[in-house]
């Protein structure tokens, strides 16, 4: 069976997609670029380049395929623009999810 395993470069999904492999499932990585990764900005431990080339590693030495996905865009638009928002709206993320309940 092919699965898709989304990477985020730790250890929880390379594990899973490597046991996915060895129990003989056609897996491919994906993982998800969400910024610019040449600008100054750093997000602390998630999602740097370094975690999306330690997926990488990972696919290589089990010998499944990985591709980054850049959804760089999308994560502006959908995530970031409207938090900035709410934000100047005085509304907190806390306050945003209770909108919605």
């Amino acid at each position: 069976m092919r699965i898709v395993v989304a990477m985020s470069g730790g250890v929880d999904s390379s594990v899973a997609a490597a046991l996915l492999a060895e129990q003989g499932h056609d897996v491919i990585g994906l993982s998800m670029q969400l910024y610019d990764q040449r600008g100054p900005e750093s997000f602390g431990s998630c999602c740097s380049l370094d975690d999306l080339y330690d997926a990488r590693r990972v696919a290589a030495a089990i010998g499944f395929p990985h591709y980054i996905v850049n959804f760089e865009q999308q994560f502006r638009e959908t995530v970031i623009s409207n938090f900035v928002q709410e934000y100047a709206a005085g509304r907190t993320p806390l306050q945003i999810g209770r909108a919605h309940v």
